[in-house]
């Protein structure tokens, strides 16, 4: 029996292996540190790298302000971030101790952790999260924010991906400071409040398009993003035309054309 072009491309496709997809995440962020580029989309995308390499089921990268409170700047899905959002609401949880000890912070069994974190642990385990790993984004002797890590299973994440976890944590902190090492915390401090400042713009314009188009917040974010690569824009630059009314919401949930 003769094969047809598309058996024979199935026999012959490379199959990535889980080797492959880490050094092609080192690989993108490395190219991606360029001066314009992106840092919510790169954050984002390093989130859903997490998903597809560990054994966790959702990521969020958190970052300090200028004043040392944390903000959500990145999620892998919508309950990742809302989970996130009451963790910083109610000053409770195991990033936000990561952050301030510069140390990992774990539990394996959420169910045990109520008289660690009460108010926490409840959320996460309402969210369908049972354990949780926090690793801080690092730099030098200070922590920048930290990466959280929610498994809808309770139990010890492999030792392997626990140290791979924390090498993603650490390329998110060359990502946020790569233009930034020679320069003062004043300035550093700045840089990171424009970073959590475009989130902010981010998020009204998702507000906007999941309001007008009767979508949940989770597919704005996904149209918004995909909007963006497929127009090689900033999504900042997106999320601030939206607002403005320069970009049309129908553009968005269209056909993608080319962004100004």
């Amino acid at each position: 029996m003769t094969d047809t072009p598309a058996m024979a491309s199935q026999r012959t496709a490379p199959v990535m292996t889980r080797e492959d997809l880490i050094a092609e995440s080192f690989v993108q962020l490395a190219d991606s540190l360029v001066d314009d580029f992106d840092i919510i989309d790169l954050l984002t995308a390093l989130t859903d790298r997490c998903v597809e390499l560990l054994d966790t089921d959702a990521a969020a990268i958190l970052l300090a302000d200028s004043e040392g409170k944390l903000r959500v700047i990145a999620a892998s899905n919508e309950q990742a971030r809302l989970v996130e959002l009451f963790q910083i609401q109610n000053d409770e949880g195991p990033c936000l101790e990561a952050h301030s000890t510069g140390r990992p912070v774990v539990s394996t069994d959420l169910g045990s952790a109520q008289d660690l974190w009460p108010r926490f642990a409840a959320e996460a385990l309402n969210a369908g999260f049972q354990s949780v790993y926090a690793l801080p984004l690092r730099l030098r002797a200070d922590a920048l924010g930290a990466l959280n890590l929610f498994r809808a299973s309770p139990g010890p994440m492999p030792d392997a991906d626990v140290r791979l976890a924390q090498a993603l944590a650490d390329s998110a902190t060359i990502a946020i400071m790569q233009d930034l090492t020679t320069r003062e915390s004043t300035v550093k401090a700045g840089q990171l409040q424009h970073a959590l400042d475009s989130r902010v713009t981010i998020e009204q314009a998702k507000g906007m398009l999941a309001e007008r188009s009767h979508i949940d917040m989770s597919e704005a974010f996904h149209q918004l993003r995909t909007y963006a690569q497929d127009n090689n824009c900033q999504l900042t630059a997106v999320a601030l035309d939206i607002i403005d009314g320069t970009l049309p919401l129908n553009a968005i949930t269209s056909r993608p054309r080319k962004h100004r």
